[in-house]
């Protein structure tokens, strides 16, 4: 059975975004539609909603039918939103969100293949096209495996799993997850905070899999272009590597990353194009964390555009 995915820290993303009549925004993760609705139910605003995943955008065509043309899906990855709307004509944008990672649904369903916690096909694709976890895990070289391993899933003993997956695939192709999953059990021993040996490496893949993290770098990019002035950017990240590259990009944008030397020579600086809305992050609260446990990692950054022309990209 499918599990309910309960929008995380929903209060705060619709505070942040505080949506007004007649407003537009773009909800770059529909997934099961939690901000979306939210948002259409705070006010009379316009939705353009963005997911590659086309069971969430089965989910969203039936939800479009009750709020009589206020909201519009589009299939698509977040960080071509802002082209997304230009073609949709949908504009100015007054907000954006994004919830970053895998959907509860997705990982509740072992056809997904996104949990070890239940067998099904090794695939982790949010979009179901295009290469797979099974053919990453069955077709790159130790050392390609364990970078992607340690890189994106963090996981110290990356390299002995990377020869545990090579050593166990000679004998037979690895093709579920409960078969990964105790490969890897089998190479990283059992933790003290009960977390399971398996967690890292599922992470890494599926980080890999989907290139979340460049996807996250082309979508903060993509909302800083299609913004107007005054218009929010709110973004839920679960982990360290995504919340640090929306800090990252945030300090950035608002003139607070770290100071120059005044031994270095004079550069020109953009102006910032974005004014911080909260200087830290935001998190859930008891009520929260006591209905949901997925809320403990979330971490809430708020933006908002100002009037300055979006950052060139480096080197440009």
């Amino acid at each position: 059975m499918v599990g309910q995915h309960l929008p995380v820290l929903i209060r705060e993303v619709i505070a942040a975004l505080a949506p007004r009549d007649g407003g537009r925004y773009i909800d770059g993760t529909f997934g099961r539609g939690g901000y979306t609705r939210g948002l259409l139910e705070a006010a009379n605003c316009t939705i353009l909603a963005i997911d590659r995943d086309p069971e969430a955008l089965s989910v969203g065509a039936e939800m479009a039918k009750g709020f009589g043309g206020r909201l519009h899906i589009v299939a698509g990855t977040f960080g071509h939103l802002d082209s997304l709307a230009a073609t949709a004509d949908f504009g100015p944008i007054d907000g954006v969100t994004l919830d970053i990672g895998v959907s509860s649904p997705q990982i509740d369903t072992p056809e997904r293949g996104f949990s070890f916690r239940t067998d099904g096909p090794l695939d982790m694709r949010m979009s179901l096209s295009g290469q797979s976890a099974a053919d990453l895990v069955n077709g790159l070289g130790e050392e390609d495996l364990a970078n992607i391993i340690y890189q994106y899933g963090e996981e110290r003993l990356s390299r002995r799993v990377a020869r545990a997956i090579v050593r166990a695939r000679t004998e037979a192709p690895i093709l579920t997850t409960s078969a990964l999953a105790e490969i890897v059990r089998s190479a990283v021993p059992k933790s003290k905070d009960g977390i399971d040996p398996a967690t890292r490496t599922f992470q890494g893949l599926r980080i890999a899999v989907n290139d979340e993290l460049g996807e996250l770098e082309r979508g903060l990019a993509a909302a800083e272009r299609c913004l107007a002035p005054g218009g929010r950017l709110a973004i839920v990240a679960f982990h360290s590597l995504e919340d640090r590259i929306v800090k990252n990009f945030l300090a950035d944008r608002s003139g607070k990353s770290a100071s120059v030397s005044r031994y270095a020579p004079p550069k020109e600086v953009d102006a910032p194009s974005f004014t911080l809305i909260s200087r830290k992050a935001i998190t859930a609260q008891p009520d929260e964390l006591a209905a949901n446990p997925r809320a403990r990692s979330a971490k809430l950054r708020v933006a908002e555009r100002t009037a300055a022309p979006a950052h060139m990209p480096k080197g440009a």
